[in-house]
């Protein structure tokens, strides 16, 4: 199974940092965000590994480099200017192949990694567009995006486990921005700048996404005053 990282954005809300670096170089406790993902992808024996990048892409590619240092396949995937997430995958399908990946924000901090293998079974043996991890609405985003709907009688949180997850509910979550995504959702969308919400919302409203709400410590690293506080909570626990 390869991953794909996002790390394309310009990283506005985190300037002046950003100015100087793409926003998952910013460090937290001392190390590059986007290296607590590789980290994590080796633990798993997830090897091969996909970042897209625009703003001082550069950066990514000298500070990285192939991803020997962990155990790594690290491409890289140019974007002119950024394309946003689904036009980005898009742009980074010959590099992704015929087979689901995992699909992780570059921008975000997580304990760990959810289960992908249980992930991956759904979205295989529904035939699925996307098996995708949502959280408990952060205060930057009390609104939330999707509902999940339980195959149950019950719709305590414990039996939303593998649910179909709904435009439309009695309680809303937030995207996690990570997913295990298949190709096909991709492979008819036009080349170019493209958002993935729109793209989302169409498969869940044919009922081809399913997700799962995560209970484990996970962080939008969007503004500095989110990346002070993750970086006294990882500072804390080292």
């Amino acid at each position: 199974m390869k991953a794909m990282i996002l790390a394309a954005g310009r990283g506005e809300r985190l300037r002046p940092l950003t100015d100087l670096m793409p926003k998952p170089l910013v460090k937290v406790n001392g190390k590059p965000l986007i290296e607590y993902h590789l980290e994590k992808l080796a633990e798993l024996g997830i090897t091969d590994v996909i970042i897209n990048h625009a703003w001082l892409g550069h950066m990514l590619v000298e500070s990285l480099g192939n991803g020997e240092r962990w155990g790594l396949s690290i491409h890289y995937s140019a974007e002119a200017e950024a394309l946003e997430t689904a036009g980005g995958i898009k742009n980074a399908l010959p590099l992704l192949g015929s087979e689901p990946f995992l699909l992780l924000n570059g921008d975000i901090f997580i304990d760990a990694l959810p289960d992908i293998e249980a992930a991956l079974s759904v979205v295989n043996q529904r035939k699925a567009d996307a098996y995708i991890w949502l959280i408990d609405n952060p205060s930057h985003h009390s609104q939330g995006d999707f509902c999940l709907i339980s195959p149950l009688s019950s719709v305590g949180k414990s039996d939303l486990e593998h649910a179909l997850v709904a435009l439309d509910g009695s309680t809303r979550f937030t995207y996690s921005g990570m997913g295990v995504y298949h190709p096909k959702m991709f492979t008819e969308l036009a080349n170019g700048s493209q958002p993935l919400g729109p793209l989302l919302r169409q498969s869940i409203a044919q009922a081809q996404i399913y997700g799962h709400c995560l209970t484990q410590y996970w962080c939008d690293v969007g503004t500095i005053a989110r990346l002070d506080a993750l970086n006294a909570r990882v500072m804390s626990l080292s």
